[in-house]
Order: structure tokens, then C-alpha cells, then sequence
């Protein structure tokens, strides 16, 4: 089909504002673009949707998250509020994780993914953990992605925190999930090998979750110095900083992705550099934990691979960019910090490189002849001039994830004129308060 008459931002390496643009789709995949009168003079009997001179975007991209935490919202938490990061992980996401059933694992990633469409965002990143039920747990979550008609990639949380045998099945989970994608039916789903953090994984289990990744050639996915007890327990039982403990247990790697990395010095951010790990930024969570900030523009500096994610956060991509561009500032006491360009580098280019570990053929993040038809329409007009010099500076300052439209995923159309059109989200929504009650109430 056409797309037409739209306002097209095309990102990527030499960006562009087609005033009345066009952009030709075909089997998932943008195959032409340029202006309307272009387009269909071309293609005079092609499919047309006409764009109403919306704002045209690529979608977003979220590089790290947790859908196994949406029944979270509005729990209460007993007693004084938790004082620091491992009373969060103790008094709150460790007794939500424990509780989950396997049709509970089912609603948390679809309420999530139902958010995803109306938020534009199609690929993403997912570290799941639902000890009580392991086997079998990626694939429900993948069979909600694939009813959404969205891409992600899996993998489970490894960690000693509940015995051997739960520590087992967690490796046993990753690797069975990994070997079930062979299907070219499965071809919006990958993998990667998940482990919770340094402070919860012995050194024996480390060995076996590596010796597993590398027969199945996965990376890993792990979370690395959110937090300063991290690094105070990584110092206590190994005498090595969090980075340097992985690295030696060779966990880190190209294809690995390093959560957070909040509280790693220039040591362990040159070891990053060295060993192509990507990390992943989420300001939101950061702050919301009181962790600290991320040393993020050291850490590109460095020439470490920073793409960004939420954490659990909604998946409203634009509100984490926003958050990734003030955060710095506040952090820092000065404005310079985290340019606009660099916020929009995280949140597209970045994120688009890292998406290319699991789809090592897809380009996502830009409107260009060869990219995934990955789009999302706004209904963005702004009341001060629009150009592809000034679009991070809209974005960070006008646009409003509430302004789209329309989501589309490798050519499907997810949701059109804000009506989504592969979930029954009124059906999900009431089973999911259902659920999250029944969950609240086992928890205590």
C-alpha cells in the first residue's frame, strides 16, 4: 500500500521532514519514498491510506523491561515504605514475582503489550521471573506478543535467590524456549539468556548459565550496578567490582545486555567498552528506586553501547527519552548535559543497533527504502515551525505519546484512529483486575 499525505520524520543517518510525503509498503518492509504526487504518480492503483497530514515517525523501541511487574500498579506496600533498593527487591518484587501464576504471566505481558500499541512502541526487550511458575512461562509470553502482533525478545531471570532446583529450572527455561525458535511462524520472537544480578548468583551458577548460553550461541541479559549493594556484595564474596566479576565468569560479550551499570567507575566502564557490551539506560526506574543516575555520557565516551529502555515502566518511550533528557541536567547542575541529540541517539539509533543482536537484518528506528514498516502516526501540529533540525527539540518539548494515532508493526496495522484492532483490551483489562486482586491477596 501507499501511505500518503503525511508529514514524514525519517531519522536516521541524514534525517528528513517530507512535508506532504509519502511511503510505499510492501510485505512488511518500506520499499519507496518521497512525496505524495511522487508516489502515486508511480503507483497509480495502489492501496492508499491517507495520513491527514499527521506527523509519521518510526516506532519505538524498548531495549529493557519487565512485563511480569504490571500488577504492581497501585499495590500497597505493608508497613514503613521500603527504605532502599534491596528492601524494594525483598518487600516488593520478590513476593509479586513469587505469586504469579502461568495465566497471571499470560495477563501481566498482555495489559503491557496493550499499552505498547497505543504508546507506538513495536519491538521489545523483556527480562522475565515468575518462580512459582518457570516451565513453559516464555512461551505464554510469547503467545501474548504474537496475538498483539508485536516483536520481542525473551528470555528468564536465573537467580540462586530461591534455591538449586528454581535456579535449574530457570536455565532449563531459557534454553528450551531458545531451541523452540526455529519456526519462520515465530520470526518476531527471539532470545537471549536472562540472569537476575551479580548479588544473587553464585559462582557455580554462574558457570552453568555460561556454559549453557554458549552452546546455544546466546547472550545475556542481566542486571549490573543498579544499585550500590551490588558492588558492596560483589566486593564481599569475590573481591572484584560487579563488572569484572561477570567479565571473568564471561558473561559479557557483544551480545550481552548490561541493565542500568548506575554505580560502575572507569575501570568497569572501559571493560564494557572493551568487550562490546551493550547497557541500557532507564531514568525513570532510577529515580523512582532512588539508585542514583547512570554515567551515561562517560560511558559513551568510553565508546560503551548505550541504547535505552523502562524497566517496567510504561511503555511510553517518548516520556523515557524526555525523562533521560532531564535527568542529566538535574543530576549534573548543568543544562549541556544529555543534548537533546544524544536523547534521540539512545532512544533510535542506539536502540535500533541493539535490536539487530536478535534480528541481526532488521533496521528499525528510520523511514527509509530497506527499513521495517514500523510506524506510528501523530496528530502532532505544532504552532511553531517543524523541521528535521528541530524534531528532538518538538518531540522532547510538544509531542505527546497520547497524540498517536495509529501503530504499525512490520506492515500490520496494530491500531488505527486509536482503536486497537488485534487485542480485545476491555475483555483484558477486566480479566486482568481479576487476576492482579487475586495475586494482592496471596501476597498479603
Amino acid at each position: 500500500m501507499l501511505i500518503v499525505n503525511g508529514r514524514l520524520a525519517t531519522l536516521g543517518s541524514t534525517p528528513q521532514l517530507i512535508a506532504d510525503g509519502a511511503l510505499r509498503v510492501q510485505s512488511a518492509v518500506i520499499t519507496e519514498i518521497g512525496t505524495t504526487a511522487e508516489l502515486i504518480q508511480r503507483y497509480p492503483e495502489e492501496e492508499r491510506w491517507d495520513a491527514r497530514d499527521q506527523l509519521v515517525m518510526p516506532a519505538a523501541i524498548c531495549g529493557h523491561t519487565h512485563f511480569y511487574g504490571a500488577f504492581a500498579r497501585g499495590m500497597a506496600i505493608p508497613g514503613a515504605p521500603p527504605a532502599n533498593f534491596p528492601q524494594l527487591l525483598e518487600r516488593l518484587w520478590w513476593r509479586l514475582d513469587k505469586a504469579l501464576t502461568l495465566e497471571d504471566v499470560r495477563y501481566s505481558a498482555l495489559v503491557c503489550l496493550i499499552d505498547a500499541i497505543r504508546h507506538g512502541t513495536t519491538t521489545l526487550i523483556d527480562h522475565h521471573a515468575s518462580p512459582g511458575a518457570i516451565e513453559g512461562s516464555l512461551d505464554v509470553i510469547a503467545e501474548a506478543v504474537e496475538e498483539a502482533g508485536l516483536r520481542a525478545a525473551l528470555c528468564y531471570e536465573v537467580t540462586d535467590r530461591d534455591g538449586p532446583r528454581r535456579a535449574r529450572a530457570g536455565i532449563e527455561e531459557n534454553v528450551r524456549f531458545a531451541r523452540s525458535l526455529t519456526s519462520e511462524r515465530r520470526r518476531h520472537l527471539a532470545a537471549s539468556f536472562g540472569l537476575h544480578a551479580s548479588l544473587t548468583l553464585s559462582d557455580e551458577t554462574l558457570a552453568d548459565c555460561v556454559a549453557a548460553a554458549r552452546e546455544l550461541g546466546l547472550g545475556f541479559h542481566v542486571h549490573v550496578a543498579e544499585d550500590v549493594a551490588d558492588q558492596e556484595d560483589s566486593l564481599r564474596q569475590s573481591g572484584q567490582r560487579v563488572v569484572h566479576r561477570l567479565g571473568d565468569a564471561g558473561v559479557l560479550g557483544p551480545q550481552t545486555i548490561a541493565v542500568h551499570c548506575v554505580h560502575v567507575d572507569s575501570g568497569e566502564i572501559a571493560r564494557l567498552a572493551e568487550t562490546g557490551t551493550w547497557v541500557t539506560h532507564q531514568p525513570r526506574s532510577n529515580m523512582n528506586n532512588g539508585v542514583g543516575v547512570a554515567p551515561v555520557e562517560e560511558m559513551l565516551q568510553a565508546g560503551v553501547r548505550v541504547a535505552l529502555g523502562n524497566d517496567g515502566f510504561s511503555n511510553n518511550m517518548f516520556a523515557e527519552l524526555k525523562a533521560a533528557y532531564l535527568v542529566h541536567k538535574l543530576a549534573r547542575r548543568d543544562p549541556r548535559a544529555m543534548p537533546g541529540e544524544m536523547a534521540m541517539r539512545l532512544a533510535y539509533e542506539n536502540n535500533a543497533g541493539l535490536v539487530r543482536l536478535f534480528w541481526p537484518d532488521l533496521r528499525l528506528g528510520e523511514l527509509a527504502p530497506g527499513a521495517a514498516a514500523d510506524l506510528v502516526f501523530l496528530d502532532y501540529h505544532p504552532t511553531t515551525p517543524l523541521t528535521a533540525g528541530n524534531l528532538p527539540w518538538h518531540i522532547l518539548f510538544g509531542v505527546e505519546a497520547s497524540m498517536i494515532t495509529a501503530t504499525v508493526c512490520a506492515g500490520r496495522v496494530l491500531m488505527w484512529n486509536r482503536q486497537l484492532l488485534t487485542l480485545d483490551e476491555e475483555a483484558i483489562t477486566a480479566r486482568s483486575r481479576e487476576l492482579a486482586a487475586q495475586v494482592w491477596e496471596r501476597i498479603g
